[in-house]
């Protein structure tokens, strides 16, 4: 399937938007806050979570900043009116972060006071390594403010084995992926093998140290390894969650439910979404394929 995910990103240039806004329809919710709520809505329904995602990483100004701040609140707002089983995750760089690291943290305490005032969680999502470090400096002041938060790791960067260990003694919780950014080979693991033991090995660190995680991935061998880590070491279902991409292997997302366990899917929405979905694809074919794959199943 390698050369058939392939083929499906190389052809993406070439298809009319609106074919590629319902290509990528499965895995984005759609354009409003409306068409947000409808898909938490329908996830909640099937026992399922959620955690709500505005898409526009890419500003280049203050102002755009300060309307993705107030996006995320209004997000916030929503989750809390709606009664939405939801969490918010945010980009710092849609904060400002590449503009001014402190104007950024600002808006990222803006959004986490409104945050603490419903008892919501919110998720410091991680982006390409020239953001990993401030992120992770914002997320440790932050953090110490209001610990109804937390940030993800990417298991492919070489890194992340001592960020993970400094972490752990600000008490973080985890979203733990593989990571899906071009990344040179002295920054990140390349071989799939790789990536997979070294995600098994950080999962291994965080849950023997207590740590809540949300297991974000699509990977049966790493699903079935965490899972029976979570057996051996005989954690309650509260103790940890497997997180996945919104319509991205729905039937492996229901088997899970079914098993019992704590699942949270992650639902982008927003008018950006032509960007996020080309850069999706492109970054990770592999996404590409489950997408295109599913529009010819009946599984939603």
């Amino acid at each position: 399937m390698h050369l058939l995910n392939k083929l499906v990103v190389a052809t993406l240039p070439a298809v009319p938007r609106p074919v590629v806004r319902y290509f990528a329809g499965r895995y984005i919710a759609g354009e409003t806050i409306q068409h947000a709520i409808q898909t938490v809505r329908q996830l909640n329904s099937e026992g399922v979570c959620a955690t709500l995602d505005v898409l526009g990483e890419d500003i280049t100004t203050r102002a755009e900043a300060i309307a993705s701040r107030t996006q995320s609140n209004e997000v916030l707002h929503t989750i809390a009116r709606e009664k939405l089983d939801s969490n918010l995750s945010i980009k710092l760089t849609s904060l400002g972060l590449k503009i001014d690291r402190t104007f950024c943290a600002e808006n990222v305490r803006e959004i986490l006071k409104v945050a603490a005032g419903y008892g919501t969680f919110v998720r410091f999502d991680m982006e390409d390594s020239t953001c990993t470090t401030d992120t992770i400096e914002i997320f440790k002041v932050l953090h110490r403010e209001y610990p109804n938060s937390g940030i993800v790791v990417q298991a492919y960067l070489r890194r992340t084995g001592q960020d993970v260990q400094d972490l752990l003694t600000e008490r973080a919780g985890f979203r733990l992926c593989k990571g899906i950014y071009k990344e040179h080979e002295d920054i990140a693991f390349q071989g799939r093998e790789e990536v997979q033991r070294n995600f098994l090995t950080l999962l291994d660190q965080m849950l023997k140290a207590g740590a809540y995680v949300g297991i974000a991935t699509h990977d049966s061998l790493l699903i079935d390894e965490a899972s029976r880590m979570i057996r051996d070491l005989g954690l309650r279902k509260d103790q940890y969650e497997f997180q996945m991409l919104l319509g991205v292997r729905p039937e492996l997302r229901r088997k899970l439910v079914r098993d019992g366990h704590k699942v949270r899917l992650y639902v982008p929405f927003g008018e950006h979404w032509y960007g996020y979905s080309i850069r999706r694809f492109k970054e990770n074919p592999e996404i590409a394929g489950y997408v295109f794959r599913a529009l010819f199943t009946r599984n939603t």
